[in-house]
């Protein structure tokens, strides 16, 4: 009979115990998603970009040997909905490139590529969060889309985050930093490489967490690369204490595709394979939803 008793009051402090426990952990979950706050989101579920958010560039500055021409066009950013989107539920930004030979630009040079380039700059810009996107990308070598944000003023000097990088191989994406003394092929730079059934061609959440001192970044929930301010000392100054804009593009060859994949015909960087994708439409860089948060 003692035993008995003995028994029931053990297993009622345990129940007491794992209440207690369960209440805890709520309670902290709770502080925990009332201290992150939102501060910009954009579903892309409006029927046009909304431009209280982004700018869409013209080419100007002409980099890394790319192909395209920047433009604002439907043709290289649009909101799409339904089959189009993807499985993006509320529709989905998208931004492709275009095969137009001999596009001529206003600063009279000649390109047979269009695309597009959207950015925040003037409009939001931020100093530590956590920035994130939900991508879908396209099959093929040297298409270059991009998700990732620059400081004002001179580069490198000003900072660069790529949150992720793509230049055609569908098993892996990569993240980088660029500031003065470790930028360009400098830069500090890791790939992630994905499961074969999963590939950059599925949907997948590119993440940076930006801290004062360090720069984390997660694809999928899952940390691929850390970059830290001591690590950064070893080659120049820390480039990550000022305010960054966000930046989504679609890039065509150019620099670091060819030094990835060697191709010099048809295009520099560029495979026949993805050119004639180009000229059918398929090539395009899918885009649910961006993200930026910050803890109170």
């Amino acid at each position: 009979m003692k035993k008995n008793i003995i028994y029931t009051l053990l297993f009622a402090a345990a129940n007491i115990f794992v209440m207690t426990r369960c209440q805890s952990t709520s309670a902290n979950l709770n502080t925990t998603q009332q201290e992150e706050e939102i501060v910009f989101f954009d579903d892309f579920s409006t029927p046009s970009l909304d431009t209280t958010k982004w700018n869409k560039e013209i080419t100007g500055v002409h980099v890394n040997n790319e192909l395209q021409a920047y433009v604002d066009t439907a043709a290289t950013i649009s909101l799409v909905q339904g089959n189009d989107a993807e499985g993006a539920q509320n529709g989905a930004l998208q931004i492709k490139p275009v095969f137009t030979p001999n596009f001529l630009t206003k600063d009279g040079q000649k390109f047979d590529f269009i695309s597009g380039r959207i950015n925040t700059k003037s409009k939001h810009e931020f100093t530590y969060g956590s920035f994130s996107a939900r991508i879908k990308l396209p099959d093929g070598a040297g298409l270059w889309p991009a998700w990732w944000m620059l400081g004002n003023g001179n580069w490198p000097e000003t900072g660069e985050i790529d949150i992720m990088e793509y230049i055609g191989e569908k098993d892996w994406a990569s993240a980088a930093v660029h500031g003065k003394g470790y930028s360009g092929d400098a830069a500090l730079v890791d790939r992630m490489y994905f499961p074969k059934n999963n590939d950059v061609t599925q949907w997948h959440i590119y993440t940076v967490e930006w801290k004062p001192d360090t720069l984390l970044f997660i694809y999928d929930e899952i940390p691929m690369l850390r970059i830290t301010k001591p690590m950064t000392h070893f080659f120049g100054d820390w480039a990550f204490n000022n305010s960054k804009y966000l930046i989504l593009n679609f890039a065509v060859g150019g620099v670091y595709p060819f030094k990835i994949n060697g191709i010099a015909k048809p295009y520099y960087g560029l495979a026949e394979t993805s050119l004639q994708s180009i000229k059918k439409g398929e090539s395009k860089m899918l885009v649910d939803w961006v993200k930026v948060t910050k803890h109170k």
